[in-house]
């Protein structure tokens, strides 16, 4: 009999006790993995541009492709059909690609291809002079550098206050400042979930400043 109890009692224990650590297992998750790391906190604004695209307010996917659009057609096919398609249509969203001025012309004919294959309307081009490029690239404060041609494979995710985001280092795995658009798994596996963690983290801070609102 005193067995069976025991039997029951740990049973009993058991299933109390295991929601309970669940629940503070995934609260606690919610506050470390919430938000996703700053990993600069200022990055400067875009030279002024004629096409009036700027970084402050919005959440950017940049990119830097170059002088040689050649070298970076597929990364902006990437791009289009992992993260441009998925998030679109939220608002202050936007993918922004800097490039050297004297490139309009590549531009429209890689900018025709991409169309042919899915809705590219709202992708944001920016034309600096080199050292513009290069001052703003800078400011990012990453360990990659731009080639010869002022671009990289490397894309970046900047939010509304300037500040880029990534993955701090943990355990075997390194720091993340930006994300190689060559690689669609990394695109598929990490960069969809960043954006989510990010796009998640301002729906949750407009909802509290709603809530506050009700209750002034």
């Amino acid at each position: 009999m005193k067995t069976a109890q025991v039997k029951k009692t740990f049973v009993l224990g058991v299933l109390f006790v295991l929601p309970l650590v669940a629940y503070l297992f995934f609260a606690s998750g919610v506050n470390n993995f919430g938000r996703l790391p700053i990993m600069t906190i200022a990055v400067e604004e875009l030279a002024e541009n004629e096409a009036a695209v700027a970084l402050a307010n919005k959440i950017s996917i940049v990119g830097y492709l170059g002088s040689d659009l050649s070298q970076r057609q597929v990364n902006m096919f990437n791009l289009n059909q992992k993260i441009y398609k998925r998030f679109s249509e939220f608002k202050d969203f936007q993918m922004l690609m800097v490039l050297p001025e004297g490139t309009q012309d590549q531009l429209a004919a890689v900018m025709q291809e991409l169309s042919s294959i899915g809705e590219v309307e709202a992708w944001r081009f920016v034309f600096l002079t080199p050292e513009q490029i290069q001052a703003q690239y800078e400011s990012l404060q990453v360990p990659e550098r731009l080639d010869a041609s002022l671009g990289t494979d490397q894309v970046y995710i900047i939010d509304k206050a300037l500040q880029l985001r990534g993955r701090k280092a943990t355990g075997q795995d390194e720091a993340l400042y930006g994300y190689n658009a060559t690689e669609v798994s990394l695109l598929t596996n990490t960069m969809i979930d960043d954006v989510k963690i990010l796009l998640a983290e301002y729906r949750m801070a407009l909802k509290k400043n709603n809530q506050y609102k009700d209750l002034q």
